[in-house]
């Protein structure tokens, strides 16, 4: 909002609240400065309260003296204001401005009080006639005032009081008479301020100003600023005391609302994150203190919002908060809404495991009861991440990233469960991190490279083709894929990395072929592993065809490996892509078969050429006596997948037991170190060579 808008809503906002001289366009100006004066308090990086307060005062030297001018004002600037600011600094500018008309409406009426008192004590002992002015303009002014005014003598008896004291606290004047100021002493009063009291009819204090609560007469309470003046006899001597009293409870309840919303969520009324962290900071204060954190998220909120709509889900979220702010608040405990679909709970009382434990079980089992939203019965559960003081560092901030980084363990590890914080895990976890942090430079400066294992015809164990394995070559040695490829498919460096794979696969395959042309090697076949990420990548099917008219590797000669699990998840578009690669003549292969869905029966509508068993279907097979349940279900599996037309290789062949065993099943293809670990480009030339002449393995 820029000033000159704020300035002109303002003047209509106070027009006709109080007797003011100016024209319009000279309030226009006086109010366009003010409020250029606030925006500018609101923006800048500290505070300039004494300019704020100075606005205050130029709105009761403008003649803006009227209560209702400084109502108005605080109700349409806390309005029109709210939006633009955060809401402590609004809290505090507009505190600032009231205090600035309060003082100088009160040093106003003092300092108008004070001067016609004096007059009225010189007219007394001059002429009988200015005397009584004197007294009748005090008498106006006392009478008339808008604030409160009471006159006491220096034993605290009332003398008199003005009909605004009396409004505001609902007695009469007559009431007011013969009692004393200490009669209206309230529970919140600092025994400080009454110490001073007792030192200014001693004579030692002219002037006090505090603010102070009271008590209506119907048992209301009223949020005062009082002004107390001495007032003494020509002598010297103290002879009366003033008091000046302004009600301030508006602006006092305005200032609470907008306090209670800056630390408050507004959906829920749960404590937010900033009083959350205000409170743990000041409980890690204490180093004697045993502090412990639960942090909780809602499993699966997403499909709540999603589904049923936000307004079923925030109506989910009420719920929950009160039933845990039920649960745990009664014990001491703080909970927090930290924003989405996580609460947080603060434990700083013997905050020992075993406590935090029974605290995380009781929000598990809180959130686990069904709730009715939307017109319907909802359960849903939760994770928990929980931390003890120290748990990955020593200020909030390091506790909480210790939190959230349990919390995600939890959900990792299956959900509906509470997960405490493991030093050991978390290194490694910052050791993952950083090595998914490294990956892309990686790929961009060739640290990658690809190895090769043969892939045997168990018939005649002659190697028919080879599988393109990538390799991390880091300071060290070599790194596996177990290491690195799944750090890959999070952070989507896969599909780039996969890319490159593809391309030195088949360009190390037509070289080999141009080398042993003459050598009489047969036909053979280059087999890449691609992910799901992969082929879900929108030109997946076009980057193939570019790969293999750049190399000149032919697409019947290409085998591209999917794991079971991705495989039987495919449908829809990736499903597309698959019958695409299977129409160029690339030949699609299931990877690590038997450690997933295992449903042949689902392989009939799916465009793939091989199943390649897993080592737990090989392993069973070549002991010193094979179990006959494995061989039995081995067997079975082999003559469905060639009723199904797919040819069948088997993994981790180690032994030459169980090359004969896979080769009396009907097994077509092995792989594993009983031919040869995967090795580089050159060691499969010369098993190429030697391949042309006999056997692998």
């Amino acid at each position: 909002m820029d000033a000159e808008a704020l300035a002109r809503s303002w003047g209509q906002a106070v027009r006709g609240t109080s007797h003011v001289a100016l024209s319009r366009s000279e309030l226009d100006v006086l109010l366009r400065g003010l409020s250029e004066r606030l925006l500018r308090a609101l923006r800048t990086p500290e505070l300039d309260r004494a300019d704020v307060m100075a606005a205050g005062r130029e709105l009761v030297g403008a003649h803006f003296t009227e209560i209702a001018s400084l109502d108005r004002t605080l109700e349409h600037l806390g309005t029109h204001l709210q939006p633009h600011a955060e809401p402590g600094r609004l809290i505090a500018v507009l505190s600032a401005l009231a205090v600035g008309f309060a003082g100088a409406l009160q040093e106003r009426t003092r300092h108008e009080l004070e001067r016609i008192t004096v007059s009225a004590f010189d007219a007394r002992a001059s002429v009988e006639r200015e005397r009584w002015n004197s007294e009748a303009r005090f008498a106006a002014v006392f009478a008339e005032s808008p604030v409160g005014i009471g006159v006491g003598g220096i034993d605290g008896v009332i003398i008199d009081v003005n009909k605004a004291l009396c409004r505001m606290f609902g007695f009469t004047a007559e009431e007011f008479a013969g009692r004393s100021f200490y009669d209206f002493v309230h529970p919140d009063d600092d025994p400080a301020v009454w110490e001073q009291m007792q030192q200014m009819v001693a004579g030692q204090i002219e002037y006090l100003r505090f603010d102070k609560s009271y008590f209506r007469a119907d048992g209301g309470r009223i949020s005062s600023q009082l002004v107390i003046s001495l007032i003494r006899d020509p002598g010297g001597e103290p002879r009366y005391v003033v008091a000046m009293v302004e009600d301030v409870s508006d602006r006092r309840a305005l200032e609470d609302r907008l306090r209670h919303q800056a630390e408050h969520d507004p959906l829920t009324g749960l404590p937010n994150r900033a009083v959350f962290f205000e409170r743990l900071d000041a409980a890690l204060a204490d180093p004697a203190a045993a502090v412990g954190v639960c942090f909780l998220d809602l499993d699966g909120f997403k499909a709540v919002n999603d589904t049923l709509g936000h307004s079923v889900g925030d109506e989910l979220l009420r719920v929950l908060a009160r039933r845990l702010d039920a649960e745990l608040g009664p014990d001491g405990h703080l909970v927090a809404r930290m924003g989405g679909d996580e609460f947080v709970v603060l434990v700083h009382d013997g905050a020992d495991r075993d406590v935090l434990t029974g605290v995380a079980e009781r929000a598990l089992e809180t959130v686990r009861r069904p709730v009715r939203a939307g017109g319907r019965d909802l359960t849903v559960t939760a994770s928990v991440g929980l931390v003890e003081r120290g748990d990955g560092g020593a200020s909030a901030a390091e506790l909480m990233t210790a939190a959230d980084t349990t919390l995600y363990w939890a959900k990792n590890d299956g959900r509906n469960r509470r997960a405490f914080f493991d030093r050991e895990r978390h290194l490694a976890d910052i050791e993952r991190f950083a090595v998914a942090a490294r990956l892309p430079d990686a790929l961009e400066r060739g640290e990658f490279v690809v190895e090769y294992q043969p892939l045997v015809r168990l018939e005649d164990s002659r190697m028919t083709g080879v599988e393109a394995l990538v390799r991390w070559r880091r300071p060290g040695g070599l790194v596996g894929p177990d290491a690195f490829v799944p750090l890959a498919e999070e952070s989507g460096l896969i599909v780039p990395l996969g890319r490159w794979v593809l391309e030195q696969a088949c360009r190390q395959a037509v070289r080999w072929q141009d080398e042993h042309r003459a050598d009489g090697v047969g036909p053979m076949f280059v087999s890449v592993n691609v992910s799901a990420r992969q082929v879900r990548e929108p030109g997946f099917v076009a980057v193939v065809e570019k790969i293999l008219s750049a190399t000149g590797w032919p697409a019947r000669s290409l085998q591209l490996e999917l794991t079971e699990t991705d495989v039987m998840a495919t449908t829809g578009e990736p499903l597309h892509v698959l019958r695409e690669l299977a129409a160029l003549g690339v030949r699609i292969a299931i990877d690590d078969f038997g450690t997933g869905y295992s449903n042949l029966a689902y392989l009939r509508d799916l465009p793939v050429h091989v199943l390649k068993l897993a080592g737990p279907f090989v392993s069973g097979t070549g002991g010193a006596e094979p179990d006959d349940v494995a061989v039995a279900v081995l067997a079975h599996v082999v003559r469905l997948a060639h009723t199904l037309g797919l040819s069948v290789t088997a993994e981790h062949v180690e032994t030459a037991r169980q090359v004969e065993q896979l080769r009396t099943l009907g097994c077509d293809l092995g792989q594993g170190w009983h031919f040869s670990p995967a090795t580089d480009p050159a060691r499969i030339s010369e098993m190429l060579r030697a391949g042309s002449a006999g056997r692998v393995g």
